[in-house]
């Protein structure tokens, strides 16, 4: 059943069945439709991260950010006169475990503000479009393209790598008939970033060193030493924080000298106090479409210095707490459409969400942000950023935000 036709028999049930408005919605004197989730006084969202596993600095960092930004909005007024809240679940970046908090709380909230984990999302997906749920994805798996359900910040991993990749030969000395190694996680994540990886590589007579990994693999010498035995001038991470800390202290420790680049979840500054901190700040270089702290942008200082407010014992991160202000930030700007448009049911939040084009975060993520054609990325502009461990954050910009010439006419695949 297409979103429409769900939305009419959803309409349809709320005449006839006269329920609770905060899990069976209903409709104000002031004509503002209202549905699971929203009460006269509440709006209620979930969040589905993971606190305790693989990606578990990135997960509390994330929340952090939610949390505050949500904090700030509630006090200047809320959203729709409704004060907002986020009721956050643990998943453990376990796929199953997700799948039973969905069902937990997927009756009483108008829609997730966050879903952190491709695959976590590919657990999902079928039960989103079910309830025809609002989706924050917490990452940037071109797999989510074309369903109408899904919120990205940014770009996605493939055209990360693309412009990572660019990036290598246009400042680093990567040049054709080169190899450069790749390891990438299984799944949505990693692969999607290969198949960036390999569009250019075959573009430019570049060979991609292939190494796959699962996120429980934290000991990468074995792929490493493959790297070097292959004579790979330079390589790509898209794996998570532990794993380019491997790669970069294993390969500084055989001699294998070269630049690393990594999406934007594979690092957190964490990492600098690590045996691997100096190879990180020798080597590594970060492409995510979410600013860093140490960016000069007003807003994304304003930011920065809210962060040190709230949680002065605390290390910030760019794709944890920054990723989070800015997700909830972009939801906030949905909400008030559909607020605008007297909606604020599922389906009201989802129409809402792709009226809105050249949607201006103020440098909290490299570009513009255009929803309204879901089967495209919001933008295909990134950050590159290396790592300086004297700053918030440990990163800090390598000139403006990059939309790659190669990147442009690159068709993601869902």
């Amino acid at each position: 059943m297409n979103r429409r036709l769900l939305a009419t028999a959803t309409a349809l049930l709320l005449t006839l069945t006269a329920c609770n408005k905060a899990t069976s919605g209903g409709q104000n004197a002031g004509g503002l439709k209202t549905g699971p989730g929203v009460t006269d006084s509440t709006i209620t969202l979930a969040s589905l991260v993971d606190l305790t596993a693989v990606f578990a600095p990135l997960g509390k960092s994330l929340v952090q950010g939610t949390q505050l930004f949500w904090k700030e909005q509630n006090a200047a007024g809320g959203v729709c006169d409704r004060k907002v809240e986020v009721v956050v679940k643990d998943h453990g970046y376990d796929p199953q475990k997700a799948v039973a908090l969905y069902r937990e709380v997927s009756g009483d909230v108008l829609g997730l503000q966050t879903v952190l984990g491709s695959p976590v999302v590919g657990a999902l997906k079928s039960s989103i479009a079910q309830d025809d749920m609002f989706a924050g994805f917490a990452g940037w798996s071109a797999s989510v393209l074309g369903d109408e359900h899904f919120q990205l910040v940014g770009t996605t991993y493939d055209i990360e790598a693309i412009t990572g990749l660019d990036f290598l030969m246009r400042e680093k000395g990567i040049k054709s008939g080169d190899k450069v190694g790749h390891v990438y996680f299984e799944g949505d994540f990693g692969e999607n970033a290969l198949r960036g990886s390999k569009y250019l590589a075959e573009k430019e007579g570049l060979t991609i060193v292939e190494q796959k990994i699962k996120p429980t693999d934290t000991d990468l010498s074995a792929q490493v030493a493959a790297f070097r035995n292959e004579g790979v001038k330079a390589i790509l991470v898209s794996a998570g924080p532990a794993q380019t800390a491997s790669v970069a202290g294993v390969a500084k420790s055989v001699g294998l000298t070269v630049p690393i680049v990594a999406n934007g979840p594979g690092f957190t500054p964490q990492l600098l106090a690590t045996p691997a901190g100096p190879a990180l700040a020798e080597n590594l270089t970060v492409v995510s479409s979410i600013a860093p702290f140490a960016t000069e942008d007003p807003d994304v200082q304003k930011v920065a210095d809210a962060f040190t407010a709230e949680y002065p014992d605390d290390k910030p991160t760019q794709v944890g707490f920054m990723f989070g202000y800015t997700q909830a930030k972009v939801t906030l700007a949905v909400l008030e459409k559909a607020c605008e448009n007297k909606d604020l049911t599922r389906a009201g939040v989802l129409t809402a969400m792709h009226e809105i084009s050249d949607l201006d975060t103020g440098g909290l993520t490299a570009g513009p942000l255009d929803y309204t054609d879901p089967a495209q990325p919001p933008t295909r502009t990134v950050y590159l950023s290396k790592v300086d461990p004297t700053v918030q954050g440990g990163l800090v910009t390598i000139g403006d935000p990059v939309e790659a010439d190669a990147a442009k006419d690159y068709k993601p695949a869902a």
